[in-house]
């Protein structure tokens, strides 16, 4: 029988599909306002549809419904997801081994990596990973990460340290190093009067 009435029909809607609107998938045809994945409904394109016999999704919803299960099939960047697929009709079946508590049995090690960052000897505040330098063994800000004499920057390559304070080379060489002729101190030797 012909098809007196326009295109072929919609793989979504079902309506007609003409040919400045239609797009097409699998074999099938679609109007570019119904290409949209089925289960979270973004809209879809060729470089981010995946379809499954008459249906098409994104490739996420798609990877969640279709791809591998379990511990170490992660969806994207970390492979770390709280999402069980509830919204897409999955259920998510946790065995006894995997259950775990919400708290850890060393909340100390779980403060230093996730709650509480290390501390500035200097200023005594936060340290956090965008302004973190290391210095004598321990994080200084970058702003903090300066001579305790001469208040000058210092660098991987001019720091030195004694008593957890840092030091410049030249300041530490005046105050801590060796004293004595040829050493800054007296270049020649004074005789003494009877």
């Amino acid at each position: 029988m012909p098809n007196w009435g326009g295109g072929a029909k919609c793989g979504a809607c079902g309506k007609a599909v003409y040919h400045a609107e239609e797009i097409q998938c699998n074999g099938r045809s679609f109007h570019k306002t119904c290409f949209h994945c089925m289960a979270c409904k973004k809209a879809l394109d060729s470089t981010t549809v995946a379809a499954h016999e008459s249906e098409i999704y994104c490739k996420v919803c798609y990877g969640r419904r279709y791809g591998p299960k379990g511990i170490g099939y992660g969806q994207g960047a970390g492979c770390l997801s709280t999402d069980t697929g509830e919204h897409l009709g999955l259920q998510f079946q946790q065995s006894p081994k995997q259950a775990r508590s919400a708290t850890t049995s060393n909340p100390s090690k779980f403060t230093s990596k996730f709650g509480e960052s290390e501390k500035c000897p200097r200023c005594r505040k936060s340290v956090y990973a965008a302004e973190k330098v290391m210095g004598g063994g321990k994080p200084w800000h970058k702003t903090c990460f300066r001579c305790a004499i001469c208040g000058k920057s210092l660098e991987s390559t001019n720091v030195t340290d004694k008593d957890g304070e840092l030091y410049c080379k030249v300041c530490y060489a005046k105050n801590f190093g060796p004293t004595g002729i040829g050493f800054g101190g007296l270049t020649h030797q004074v005789e003494k009067k009877e």
